[in-house]
């Protein structure tokens, strides 16, 4: 099962707003609201609910792709988010997370006991490529106790 895949079935506001997992790598995913009369606003685009459901979708993809490999000793936790929108979207929009650290040094800090944060940073765009948004999460690896 992919991670888009494991999110879609685990995850029911995934579900609930059918959000297409299109690339999840430990380097960038990619994420996908249809467009869905049920979730727009009062101008006819993706309410701001869903854009932020979808961005914060995106960046949990990354994490557990980039570090499935931990989760036997720690748990991903969304630590904070902030999120700016910055044109009307209309239509399908696409999230795109990246990492905003080197999964190693994540990686060493946990090895050292540390409780580790890092952000990443999510573009949403229209279909014409405008980007309409721009969120970052900073994320923690929350050791198992």
């Amino acid at each position: 099962m992919s991670v888009g895949e494991m999110l879609a079935a685990t995850v029911p506001m995934a579900r609930t707003l059918n959000l297409e997992f299109l690339e999840t790598t430990p380097e960038r995913a990619v994420v996908r609201l249809p467009d869905q009369a049920d979730y727009h606003n009062h101008v006819g685009g993706p309410h701001a609910g869903a854009m932020f459901t979808l961005a914060e979708s995106a960046s949990g993809a990354i994490v557990i792709a980039a570090f499935g490999d931990q989760m036997h000793r720690a748990v991903p936790l969304a630590v904070k988010a902030e999120i700016g929108y910055k044109k009307l979207a209309m239509g399908v929009v696409t999230a795109t997370a990246t990492l905003g650290r080197p999964i190693a040094d994540v990686v060493a800090e946990l090895d050292a006991g540390q409780r580790p944060e890092f952000p990443v940073a999510i573009a949403i765009q229209r279909g014409d490529g405008a980007v309409t948004g721009e969120m970052t999460v900073v994320w923690t690896l929350r050791p198992n106790a």
